[in-house]
């Protein structure tokens, strides 16, 4: 019977250890032929993997950004930031030190909506530089004041410096309104990845403490769970340019407690009386399975929600409108929601 026993409890293990070496080998879905073309860009650039850095070493590799411009170059484009849009940086303070935040105005005459922004970089890599095509796309899209926020990253600021400067910049941006030529009852919140995270949490933090609320939330795969099992990690445990070692790496140093919904907005009691929504999720990343997750339990909870899943691209395709036509797409939706929301507050 002891035998017996031992050879199931072994073959049980076999058989944990073969499906784990399946999803260690698993190849994330094919990217459509625009997308695939970054990726061979960013291949070029030799970029070592993340998770093997320090943040400082990180922070020095090529990023997506990068390769977008690589591609644009081999095919004689042009990589000027696109014109249309001025940019100026500001300084706010927050708690225990100030941070910059770059305005970014579109042609025209004002008052404009307000858009505060958030950068993605898993809270300890990336600035508003590697995102500005997401930005400039917004304020020309939306015709509107985008505020780009290089809130304090982690290591070196743990949690909750993130969320509290993420904050402060929005209080900002209402406070200042007029002097940036924006509307202060006009104001909506956006990011990509970590600054999704960022920009739902800044919804619930105003909620909670009943301070004005964004009149709008755009979620560009938020980050807003921590469940590394799920459907889209599993198939996209290898993918690029994000991975599931490299989430693991960025919830390392980010150092948030788990448990906390400012730190991960899915372990919030209630998702009621945030703003309404747009969600916007890529097939070929770790984090669609809880982007849709989070858009659906915001919609059971009586939030409007408008969320849109482009396959065939990655993680990071919002900002790449120059070359992947998909990002161009979820450009205009995102700029097409934000404009509804703003035309509603007229």
């Amino acid at each position: 019977m002891k035998k017996s026993l031992t050879l199931t409890v072994a073959a049980v293990a076999a058989g944990l250890l073969c499906g784990v070496a399946i999803a260690q080998n698993a190849q994330p879905p094919k990217a459509e032929p625009n997308m695939q073309k970054v990726l061979d860009a960013m291949a070029s650039l030799k970029p070592k993997p993340i998770e093997t850095l320090s943040p400082e070493e990180a922070r020095k590799q090529p990023t997506p950004a990068d390769a977008v411009k690589t591609l644009m170059a081999d095919m004689g484009k042009s990589t000027a930031p696109e014109p249309g849009v001025t940019m100026k940086t500001m300084n706010v303070q927050g708690k225990g030190g100030s941070f910059p935040v770059h305005v970014f105005t579109p042609e025209g005459k004002g008052p404009f909506p307000i858009v505060v922004y958030y950068h993605g970089g898993g809270f300890v890599i990336a600035d508003t530089k590697v995102y500005e095509s997401s930005v400039r796309a917004l304020a020309k899209g939306a015709k509107a004041v985008v505020v780009s926020a290089d809130y304090r990253r982690a290591p070196e600021h743990k949690f909750p410096t993130q969320t509290e400067d993420a904050l402060a910049a929005y209080q900002w941006a209402i406070a200042h309104a007029k002097e940036i030529n924006g509307d202060p009852m006009r104001v909506a919140v956006a990011g990509e990845s970590a600054g999704g995270n960022l920009a739902t949490v800044v919804s619930m933090m105003a909620r909670d403490q009943k301070i004005q609320m964004p009149v709008h939330q755009l979620l560009v795969y938020p980050v807003v769970n921590d469940d590394m099992n799920n459907e889209s990690y599993k198939k996209n445990a290898n993918a690029k340019p994000l991975n599931k070692p490299m989430m693991e790496w960025f919830f390392k140093h980010y150092g948030a407690d788990p448990k906390n919904p400012y730190a991960l907005p899915m372990k919030a009691t209630s998702l009621k009386g945030l703003p309404p929504a747009t969600v916007i999720t890529a097939e070929i990343d770790p984090l669609m399975t809880e982007g849709k997750a989070y858009a659906d339990r915001l919609k059971k909870e009586g939030v409007a929600v408008n969320y849109k899943h482009y396959t065939g691209v990655t993680h990071e395709f919002f900002g790449m409108g120059a070359v992947v036509p998909k990002a161009k797409e979820a450009n205009d939706f995102a700029t097409g929601e934000l404009t509804k929301a703003f035309n509603a507050k007229r």
